[in-house]
């Protein structure tokens, strides 16, 4: 039996715990510090859960000692932390926390540590940049690639047409904090809203 820790039961990392909870060959650990969001998944097949402080460094070196793999769905601010305690525990992990920072500045621990850490795997980033990757891999050239992503309910309701599905203050950051893009080959890094796209 597999043992997958998921560090984070908010409405994704939830939704992570409940599909994870179908594989009848994974038991699954799953922490957060609130009891509402750890009572969602009460009672599912296989699932143990536990509230717990995920900013603290010693309580996920506790929570991942014995995984086999660890997802991240923690808020962004507390998300780069999360992911160096995981890679130096030695863990593989997919994470979707989207944290300020560049998870890319962990590259070269994950790789001292033999780790395989896969970040930013959320809608976008994440699903869109496979599906692009996908795309290209199977064109003969390719000149550019644009990606638009909006988190537009259907139906869209007044005032605001928009629905929180995701951190609501990561959603205000990702449009407060600079952006990082690949422009010509080159990683770029642009001031929120600087542009019209």
């Amino acid at each position: 039996m597999k043992r997958i820790v998921v560090l984070g039961c908010g409405l994704v990392g939830g939704v992570m715990v409940r599909d994870l909870s179908r594989d009848e060959g994974i038991e699954v650990t799953v922490a957060d510090v609130s009891e509402k969001n750890l009572a969602s998944v009460a009672g599912l097949p296989r699932v143990k859960s536990e509230r717990a402080d995920l900013a603290d460094g010693a309580t996920i070196d506790r929570l991942v000692k014995d995984a086999d793999c660890v997802v991240g769905a923690v808020p962004g601010r507390i998300g780069f932390a999360m992911l160096r305690k995981v890679i130096e525990a030695g863990k593989p992990i997919s994470d979707i926390s989207f944290a300020p920072e560049d998870a890319m500045q962990l590259d070269d621990l994950a790789r001292s540590r033999g780790v395989t850490a896969v970040v930013d795997c959320g809608v976008s980033p994440g699903l869109s940049n496979l599906a692009i990757g996908r795309a290209v891999a199977m064109l003969d050239t390719v000149d550019s690639v644009t990606i638009f992503v909006g988190g537009l309910p259907v139906p869209r309701l007044w005032p605001f047409e928009y629905r929180s599905v995701f951190s609501p203050t990561d959603v205000i950051e990702e449009y407060t904090r600079p952006a990082r893009l690949i422009e010509n080959g080159q990683v770029v890094i642009r001031e929120a809203l600087s542009e019209v796209e």
